[in-house]
């Protein structure tokens, strides 16, 4: 048994519906749909309005993503019978979300609302199943979906759930569930954050032992660099889980970080596929390493570097601790680290205690500050033994100014830092000189 996701843009239409019914029908996998695309968009939107207790101005937008679907629905089905019953079934959610407007509003209740979303286009999807005559069964992810009370997910939970639904339905042809949702440790509805259905179909993926979990997106796989600031980039056919993971975190949106791990430990291969162009090969992802091969480069917007020089660190043991306690103590991660004697550079995404941890860092040391800054990785096969690939990358960076290097952190990336000013050239200049032999 397979697992296949499909994202908000695959099921951003009927006709997007069609298509995906098209490609599912056939073998009893296990289908994790998103929201249609621009639902949880609106459906934020929403949320804020009651948070403001601007209840008319929520019901604006209740009513217009609301006539969306109803259009939808007169062009997905073919008969009235099916057409009412999809009626009926997203005016029920769109009650349940008009029903909040008129009550207190908290994060509980925008959790609710947030998952009207992903259950409308699986309700959706499973009626015009039905209604083509395949025998497709909806399991509800608030069923076996949960998270612990640290807000991880709860996998021996998840599989002893799904496995008894799924023994509850041993004729089916196939099996639709949401991606996205969950219920928490204490049972109220809650979610996997943003781009979480990649991290349900990986979880599903573990808890039944898939053959194989399917991300189908709008993009032929995942590309060796950004087809937005890169001329003639190709897609990648096979990457290791540790190189996927390292291209999600640093840029690459085609599939979310967290939904490697999972898969990753239970050794079950994902496949990135084009659901506008199905024969399309796509990008294997599995626990196989390609020896001796660059595969892509990725970039991470909105870095800021941030340097301490001090003399004391000198033969100082205990520095580096008080340095990175200090960004603990705010909650900030650290992606980027160089040292040298006298100093050492990081670099953050989240410039949210900005302020205070360059305040509190004075007292060790001189600070500078770099904003508007860029991360650009380079992922492959980059063991420290395979002579000749640093030289490569940093040969590529020959005309563009780098503030950081990191390598030997990982097998799988050399980081370099740039001005965001130079990182077109950068990522352009690293496709030519690795990929493209100019």
């Amino acid at each position: 048994m397979k697992v296949l996701k499909f994202g908000g843009t695959s099921v951003g239409s009927a006709q997007r519906m069609k298509d995906v019914a098209k490609l599912i029908v056939g073998e009893k996998n296990i289908v994790v749909l998103s929201a249609m695309s621009g639902t949880t968009n609106s459906l934020v939107e929403i949320s804020d309005y009651l948070y403001k207790k601007n209840p008319d101005g929520a019901n604006e937008i209740i009513n217009q993503l609301s006539q969306k679907y109803f259009a939808h629905i007169e062009e997905l089905y073919n008969t009235e019978e099916y057409k009412q019953k999809a009626r009926e079934l997203v005016s029920a959610h769109f009650d349940h979300i008009r029903s909040f407007t008129k009550d207190l509003f908290t994060l509980f209740e925008e959790k609710v609302v947030l998952a009207q979303g992903e259950l409308m286009s699986t309700g959706m999807m499973n009626l015009y199943l039905n209604e083509q005559g395949v025998n497709s069964v909806l399991l509800p992810a608030l069923d076996f979906m949960r998270t612990d009370k640290n807000a991880e997910p709860d996998p021996v939970y998840i599989k002893e759930k799904l496995t008894k639904l799924l023994e509850n339905h041993p004729n089916a042809d196939l099996y639709i569930t949401q991606g996205y949702i969950c219920r928490n440790a204490y049972g109220e509805i809650d979610n996997l954050q943003r781009g979480g259905s990649d991290y349900s179909a990986s979880l599903i993926g573990a808890a039944i032992k898939a053959d194989e979990i399917q991300i189908w997106t709008d993009i032929d796989g995942m590309h060796n660099n950004d087809p937005r600031y890169v001329k003639g980039t190709s897609p990648v056919r096979h990457l290791h889980f540790e190189e996927a993971a390292e291209l999600a975190y640093f840029g690459a949106k085609i599939l979310h970080p967290t939904c490697i791990l999972p898969a990753k430990i239970n050794n079950i291969p994902v496949r990135l596929l084009n659901t506008m162009q199905p024969e399309a090969p796509g990008t294997l992802i599995s626990n196989v390493t390609e020896k001796g091969k660059i595969k892509a480069v990725a970039a991470k917007d909105n870095i800021t570097a941030i340097k301490i020089k001090s003399g004391r660190m000198l033969l100082a043991t205990g520095f580096l601790r008080k340095v990175f306690e200090i960004f603990e103590n705010y909650q900030t991660p650290i992606d980027m680290i160089t040292t040298s004697e006298v100093g050492v550079s990081v670099t953050i995404d989240n410039r949210k205690h900005l302020e205070e941890i360059v305040n509190d860092l004075k007292k060790y040391g001189t600070v500078s500050v770099d904003e508007d800054m860029v991360i650009v990785c380079v992922v492959g096969d980059l063991e420290w033994d395979n002579v000749g690939f640093e030289a490569k990358i940093v040969h590529a960076m020959k005309e563009v100014p780098v503030r950081m290097i990191s390598y030997g952190g990982s097998n799988y990336n050399v980081s370099l830092l740039v001005k965001a000013s130079d990182k077109q050239r950068a990522l352009q200049a690293l496709s030519d000189h690795l990929f493209n032999n100019k």
